[in-house]
């Protein structure tokens, strides 16, 4: 229960950040709860991959180069999944911060515990 509120929150902050970032566009909900879907999956498999493999970067730029793995993953899922698009690196950089932050606010504001799932 706890997955799909969580994928239900996503989807919502998705759906916010194509109102909001200019070049992040999504064809309707059922497109948002799909990429919210893949962009789970993506940042709970690739992204620890993807970090640990840009080790140096991530102590070069004292974990800024995060923000650009972000971006790549938002971009990737764009990819994937039909009727959601992303203009260029930009638009995807600016989406993934947006929606982060959307995300965290949603989380405090419908708590869900991950020791049930």
């Amino acid at each position: 229960m706890n997955f799909l509120l969580r994928l239900l929150l996503n989807a919502v902050a998705l759906l916010v950040v194509a109102r909001i970032v200019p070049g992040v566009h999504l064809d309707g909900p059922i497109a948002a709860l799909i990429a919210a879907l893949v962009l789970g999956v993506a940042n709970a498999i690739l992204r620890p991959i993807l970090i640990v493999l840009s080790c140096p970067l991530e102590i070069l730029t004292l974990g800024l180069f995060t923000l650009v793995i972000n971006a790549l993953l938002f971009l990737f899922a764009s990819h994937l999944v039909p009727g959601f698009n992303v203009a260029g690196f930009s638009a995807a950089f600016w989406g993934a911060i947006v929606m982060a932050v959307i995300s965290f606010f949603l989380a405090l504001i419908f708590p869900v515990s991950r020791a049930t799932d």
